[in-house]
């Protein structure tokens, strides 16, 4: 378990509902998904790095459900519900087309994450569209200041990056852009920044990144 003094978050770093935080940009996404009377099938579009795969994976154990990874023919010999990561990325859209039939004629269970919407995807296969459609659609939204805080506070920790002052914490919070990959992407340079320099985090350090 780790914790942030400067904020009441507590972690533990592992893919169950307990280590995930949830506020009003995916408790819609959250509750859906740990309901254990919900049964249709699901596509959650999510920025990247959102936590999109961790709500999947808890999804995946819910519903004894196995991932496709390239391995159509096993999947479908398998006969079980179906988890597929980054569709658009992962998955052609043939494949992704029969394993929605095969869901269908099986009567099992289907979920689906992207990180490109529906609406923005260019299809090839307008019934692979159409089947989409009729998924029960889940959003997860941009961060906002609360989950921002709390995604530094976590990354920081698991960096082993400590924050002495809070007026530092507060710099950095004024200044970062608010997505999840801008996010990640700081806590990285200055991990890289403060391990080459062999320096606390202060805010003159901060200053040559952002």
């Amino acid at each position: 378990m780790i914790s942030q003094k400067f904020f009441n978050y507590h972690f533990s770093i592992n893919n169950n509902k307990e280590n995930f935080f949830v506020n009003q940009t995916n408790q819609q996404a959250f509750d859906v998904i740990i309901d254990n009377n919900f049964d249709q099938n699901i596509f959650l579009f999510a920025p990247k790095k959102s936590g999109k795969s961790h709500l999947l994976n808890i999804w995946k154990e819910k519903n004894n459900a196995l991932f496709f990874e390239n391995n159509f023919t096993e999947i479908i010999k398998l006969n079980k519900n179906i988890a597929i990561d980054d569709i658009f990325k992962n998955c052609s859209e043939e494949d992704a087309f029969h394993l929605i039939n095969h869901c269908k004629i099986y009567d099992l269970k289907i979920f689906v994450t992207s990180s490109v919407d529906l609406k923005d995807f260019g299809f090839k296969f307008k019934d692979l569209q159409s089947r989409l459609r009729s998924f029960y659609y889940l959003k997860i939204y941009l961060p906002d200041d609360e989950m921002c805080k709390m995604l530094m506070t976590k990354l920081f920790l698991e960096k082993q990056i400590i924050i002495k002052h809070k007026e530092i914490f507060d710099f950095i919070f004024k200044r970062i852009d608010r997505t999840y990959d801008d996010i990640y992407s700081f806590v990285e340079k200055i991990d890289k920044l403060s391990l080459e320099k062999k320096r606390q985090l202060t805010i003159p350090l901060i200053k040559e990144i952002l």
